[in-house]
């Protein structure tokens, strides 16, 4: 039997991916909630199908009032090397286009799109994200929490 190159199985410490169409919103602040929850007992990754020019603002405006800042971050490209070094890949809304490889984590959150929403809307969809970034954390790293 094959044994998966995971980061986990590397360094002890589970990689998420979290991957979204456009990796501007959703993706985004999945990872910006993640990275800050887990204090470094999570690598965290985000990428999109077909990524954005830019983060969406709103999304950048929701963060920072929660004390994550995704003023410097930028959309990057789903590369088959972020998939095979994952431990866990969330998709957000990305159907088909994240290739599936056997022993991986997926799962699949149903999640409005951040993308032309008002704050309020961003705030909910943030606030949404957060709980299950708690849970994932929770099962991934259960001393972190």
């Amino acid at each position: 039997m094959c044994e998966r190159q995971t980061n986990a199985g590397l360094t002890g410490v589970p990689e998420v991916l979290f991957v979204c169409v456009h990796n501007a919103g959703r993706s985004q602040m999945a990872a910006g909630l993640l990275t800050k929850l887990a204090a470094g007992r999570v690598h965290v990754r985000t990428a999109g199908a077909d990524p954005a020019e830019e983060i969406n603002p709103a999304a950048v405006k929701a963060m920072g009032e929660v004390g994550v800042d995704l003023s410097r971050e930028f959309p990057k490209p789903l590369t088959d090397e972020f998939v095979r070094a994952a431990d866990a890949v969330i998709t957000m809304g990305c159907g088909d286009a994240c290739p599936i490889y056997p022993g991986k984590r997926y799962e699949d959150w149903e999640l409005e799109d951040p993308a032309g929403k008002d704050l309020e809307t961003v705030r909910r969809i943030r606030d949404e994200i957060e709980q299950r970034v708690r849970d994932l954390l929770g099962e991934l790293a259960p001393d972190a929490t």
